[in-house]
């Protein structure tokens, strides 16, 4: 996975400004949502002291901002925006993430919210049941590992936010990449391979909320397209890289 670049630009804006500063960086945002270099922004206002703000930016590279967007024609609109403000910046950096990053607890992890791991043994174990009765898909898992049910629960617990302990004690990513190298995986199996999944989550008593089913089914279609491509004949080993950290996305947990 490509890391971006993260811009930290700071001002110190009179409070008497802050409307007008406020409104120009509203207009000038246009440029930034619509400039392909430009991941995602945020301009945030200190508590503590109101002149505060800082702008924060994600590129897709320094290179990008600084060659890119720059020397593009959404750039003279932006700049024209904040140019009242520029003699305010106190720091104008670009910065690359760390390792040290994770989430809080304020907004659970799908694997507490489905249930931990208990709900994903169950999930599995449903869906193996189902797999070995059905026409299409059983002759993929023929001779199949009595613990396999239980690996795949592993590697989705730690997909959903989980303990790390299918790559603790399987091998991580590549190995379940390598799982399905030759097996040919049709579209109609795939298909058949959700929805089975699907019905597997309701037979483990697994949350029934539109958030939740939305964020596993998504996964569910990234996941099984990954396997396809991977189970043909030109498929191309992935660089290395850690097991997918999969989120609440775009609706996170309803708590109404």
């Amino acid at each position: 996975m490509t890391a971006h670049t993260v811009e930290y630009v700071r001002y110190r804006v009179p409070e008497e400004q802050a409307a007008e500063f406020l409104a120009a960086y509203a207009l000038a945002a246009a440029s930034l949502a619509a400039a392909p270099q430009c991941v995602d922004y945020e301009l945030t206002r200190c508590e503590e002291d109101l002149a505060h703000y800082i702008l924060r930016i994600t590129w897709t590279s320094a290179q990008d901002h600084i060659e890119g967007f720059r020397t593009s024609d959404l750039f003279p609109g932006f700049l024209a925006e904040i140019r009242p403000y520029i003699g305010d910046i106190e720091e104008m950096r670009h910065y690359r993430p760390t390792e040290v990053r994770g989430t809080g607890s304020a907004v659970p992890t799908l694997y507490a919210w489905a249930g931990g791991a208990d709900a994903l043994s169950r999930l599995t174990a449903a869906f193996y049941d189902r797999v070995r009765k059905d026409d299409l898909l059983a002759p993929l898992f023929e001779g199949l590992d009595p613990d396999h049910a239980e690996h795949v629960a592993l590697w989705l617990g730690e997909v959903f936010g989980g303990p790390p302990a299918y790559s603790g004690t399987q091998g991580g990513h590549d190995h379940m990449v390598a799982k399905h190298r030759g097996l040919g995986i049709t579209e109609t199996q795939r298909r058949r391979w959700v929805n089975l999944v699907q019905d597997a989550a309701d037979d483990a008593g697994l949350p029934t909320d539109a958030e939740f089913r939305s964020a596993f089914l998504a996964y569910v279609e990234w996941g099984t397209r990954l396997a396809v491509y991977f189970s043909g004949p030109d498929a191309q080993a992935p660089a290395p890289q850690p097991v997918p950290k999969w989120t609440w996305g775009a609706a996170p947990p309803y708590q109404g």
